[in-house]
């Protein structure tokens, strides 16, 4: 299981341990890679797998993914009870609006024809996810919905969003978004075109707003103006507020239907049409519950929350209460803790809760008059091909053969908001010019099975992996060839797999790895007339189709030229827990026998210097790791 799991330390305390509780969560849904054995590896079996990891994936996601969590206490009840009743740091609405130049997936004539697509998106925040309605036959889609999220972790939370084209078999992907939710907090507001990732085209047009969650209610019928909830009784549309309550226990609840039977309690929580269950306590008349609910509110003047416990076992009413919620804004702080008495049960059974209501204002950040919104989230409304080919960083693409250390190039990008800057500055149908400051203090040198000593140098023969895969009479002659000259020295400190040049940077303003593939030298031959090499790249752990990145072909050539960029989706914390996995393959032709590995680049990620970025030659080897130097 891979993802970024966040571990919170509090309340600090005084005496030992000094630490009141632990909160753990995942800020996102995690990766999941499982390999079967034994007897359950028959859940290997294509469809089955994928069952299982996504059983397995809802079940984490419903303790562990935010809002939800898990608190461990280490003191008395009384240290942590502020754990308990968690305040989200914000709320962000989501206006959906619409789409432009989405790409066409659906056809007609076997393929032959391209038509229009049937667009929807899937919105995520945290464990929240939201589905648009689906606009039939339509490459520039107009949605104009409206999702609100609750933001309890930031810096680390972000917006995910992910376009599809529905279909009746599998549904067609359209291109994807991640923003950064810092940003939006600095920004409030931001009504923006974004340029969709992972495809050739496609823009979405987004407007987002960063609600803070006050303790007065000294705004709220501005708030209720602005959305419009002052002259109706709806309990749909967009909120005033947000309701948080901390259902804690209930005591002298009546029997059950049988007379000096426990029973199953449980709570339904309901404001309007929206209703939440707590989990059954069996066999007890005084259960405890201990859990955290939250309700968007439209008008907390004229809505209430209605309170029923009911047995699970005879599903019957144990008792119930409604509680306007205009007496929570007539309540100090708009909070409420205390017991409650419940009708129709029993002459003493109550309920205890806690109860705070928070008035969602649209607070506007002050600033100079020249501010310049952050370029975080800014995208330019470019397409993504005329992105990757302005950005060929100016370094040389064949430097001398001693050139082991790291390539610097130009010394002009220093951060990304420069580079957003720069792109802003050319009109729309232009190629940005891409400014690079690539350069790293350290170089990552790797061959391929040498052993290196002061007085001795040995070379390893081909392991079985590599050679099952470089099969072919000429390439497994020449692998030899250059391994015999490797080890008489004529060729001392060049892989015998030949190399590859990379630039690698991390992009922390927009939550990418921007990976640019230039050349390759001294490859494999496959056949007399060279070999036909590619690129393929993954971000481990994930080796989803999807998460596949590959340059084009270059035909009948050991040293091609590629200057391609390609880009992964990954915030910076996450990407210093993977590792890039390189790997240079022949293609051959259709149904061509010539195919296999040329060799293979494994490079764990975790460097401090990965935001500044550095352009550098790898030794390629059998299995992608380092040789063994003494």
């Amino acid at each position: 299981m891979h993802g970024t799991m966040r571990v919170i330390l509090e309340p600090l305390i005084g005496d030992m341990p000094l630490i009141g509780a632990l909160s753990i969560f995942f800020l996102r849904k995690p990766l999941l890679e499982i390999n079967w054995t034994g007897l359950t590896n028959l859940l290997d079996v294509p469809g089955l797998n994928g069952l299982s990891d996504t059983i397995m994936l809802d079940v984490i996601s419903n303790y562990l993914v935010l809002p939800n969590r898990i608190t461990v206490p280490l003191v008395s009840e009384v240290q942590i009870a502020q754990l308990r009743f968690p305040i989200p740091k914000g709320v962000l609405r989501i206006h959906f609006i619409e789409a432009q130049d989405l790409e066409g997936k659906d056809t007609y004539l076997k393929g032959m024809v391209k038509g229009k697509s049937d667009p929807y998106g899937i919105i995520r925040v945290g464990n929240q996810i939201f589905q648009s309605k689906v606009i039939k036959e339509n490459l520039n889609p107009k949605w104009n919905e409206v999702y609100e999220a609750l933001v309890y972790e930031h810096p680390g939370q972000e917006l995910e969003i992910e376009l599809f084209d529905e279909d009746p078999d599998k549904d067609d992907f359209l291109g994807s978004l991640m923003i950064d939710l810092t940003e939006v907090e600095k920004e409030r507001l931001l009504d923006e075109w974004f340029t969709l990732d992972e495809v050739s085209k496609g823009k979405l047009h987004l407007k987002l707003e960063w609600l803070t969650l006050m303790p007065t209610a000294e705004n709220l019928d501005k708030v209720l103006s602005s959305i419009k909830a002052d002259k109706d009784q709806a309990n749909d549309g967009l909120s005033s507020a947000l309701l948080i309550l901390y259902l804690d226990s209930a005591r002298n609840l009546p029997s059950g239907k049988k007379i000096n039977s426990n029973p199953n309690p449980l709570v339904l929580l309901s404001v309007g049409h929206k209703a939440q269950e707590s989990k059954i306590r069996y066999k007890t008349n005084e259960p405890v519950w201990e859990e955290h609910f939250t309700f968007f509110i439209h008008n907390p003047k004229r809505q209430d929350l209605e309170v029923e416990v009911k047995d699970e076992q005879h599903q019957c009413s144990l008792g119930n209460f409604k509680l306007p919620l205009s007496q929570l804004l007539a309540s100090e702080d708009l909070t409420m803790h205390q017991r409650f008495q419940l009708s129709n049960s029993g002459p003493n059974s109550t309920i205890n809760m806690k109860m705070a209501l928070r008035v969602l204002s649209l607070e506007k950040p002050e600033r100079s008059p020249d501010h310049q919104h952050s370029a975080q989230v800014k995208r330019p409304s470019v397409s993504k091909d005329s992105r990757k080919a302005s950005f060929k960083p100016q370094v040389p693409v064949s430097p001398p053969a001693d050139s082991h250390k790291p390539v610097p190039a130009s010394p002009v990008i220093d951060s990304d908001k420069k580079t957003d800057i720069a792109e802003k500055n050319h009109p729309p149908n232009a190629s940005p010019q891409w400014p690079t400051d690539l350069s790293r203090s350290s170089s990552s040198l790797l061959a391929s099975n040498v052993t290196y000593s002061p007085s001795h140098l040995s070379v390893k023969e081909p392991t079985p992996s590599i050679a099952s895969d470089i099969s072919l009479p000429i390439a497994t002659q020449e692998l030899r060839q250059r391994l015999r000259q490797l080890e008489n020295g004529t060729t001392l400190g060049q892989s015998p797999l030949g190399q590859i040049q990379l630039t690698i940077r991390q992009s922390s303003q927009r939550n990418k790895l921007i990976v640019v593939v230039h050349s390759c030298r001294n490859l494999i031959a496959f056949s007399e007339e060279g070999s036909d090499p590619y690129v393929r790249m993954y971000l481990l752990p994930d080796k989803r189709r999807s998460g596949r990145r590959k340059t084009h072909v270059s035909k009948k050539t050991l040293n091609p030229v590629f200057d391609q960029t390609f880009d992964f989706s990954v915030s910076l914390p996450d990407v210093q827990r993977r590792t890039l996995d390189v790997a240079v393959k022949n293609s051959g032709g259709f149904l061509s026998k010539d195919k296999g590995l040329l060799g293979k680049l494994l490079i764990p990620l975790a460097s401090e210097e990965l935001t500044k970025g550095w352009t550098q030659w790898y030794d390629l080897t059998e299995d992608g790791t380092k040789p063994h130097v003494t």
